[in-house]
């Protein structure tokens, strides 16, 4: 490596990666992913990751740009991330209630897994009210594209693939590919 590319990977790297940790609000944080993009823990509850956990890519989009986001927003809300999970650049994990990633997870480029509606869906209490929360569960060797969306009370099963765009609104049994907005099965993996 010569010093020019020494410089950059400080200057345009690490430097965000620290800048984005010194942010980080989440006192209570287990385990180091291996970090190769900026990554901002926040929330009063716990965010745990397992062993060989990967945050950024560096051939791929967003890298220099953008930065990953998890918060486990309450004292009993809960991220909890299993071994061998590769989580590309610019995703967002928020949970209410729990989020769970088992091993060996694929997720792509600028997803989003809410276990939460956000606000309250009830119009007079959408500033103030308490929005509706549901476990998540990922399971193990699960396959999710690029800008997936995965919102609250949904399991994924083993083994599955979650195509690119997708809108994840109801569980997948393992062993099938869903695509679409809803997300649809299109195929069983054999």
């Amino acid at each position: 490596m010569g010093i020019l590319h020494q410089l950059k990977q400080f200057a345009f790297v690490k430097l965000r990666i620290l800048k984005y940790k010194s942010l980080s609000s989440c006192k209570q944080v287990l385990g180091q992913p291996k970090l190769y993009h900026p990554l901002l823990l926040n929330g009063k509850g716990k965010i745990s990751f397992g062993k060989n956990v990967q945050i950024g890519v560096v051939n791929s989009s967003n890298y220099y740009s953008h930065y990953s986001y998890f918060e486990a927003r309450n004292s009993e809300s809960e991220i909890s991330i299993g071994n061998n999970v590769s989580i590309n650049n610019h995703c967002s994990i928020e949970a209410l209630s729990k989020i769970t990633i088992h091993d060996n997870v694929l997720i792509g480029i600028n997803c989003s897994i809410l276990d939460n509606d956000g606000h309250s869906l009830v119009i007079d209490n959408r500033l103030s009210g308490i929005p509706k929360s549901a476990e998540i569960v990922i399971e193990n060797n699960v396959f999710i594209g690029d800008n997936v969306t995965i919102l609250k009370g949904v399991t994924i099963g083993e083994h599955s693939v979650v195509g690119n765009g997708s809108v994840v609104t109801k569980s997948v049994p393992s062993n099938a590919i869903v695509a679409g907005n809803p997300a649809q099965i299109i195929k069983e993996i054999k």
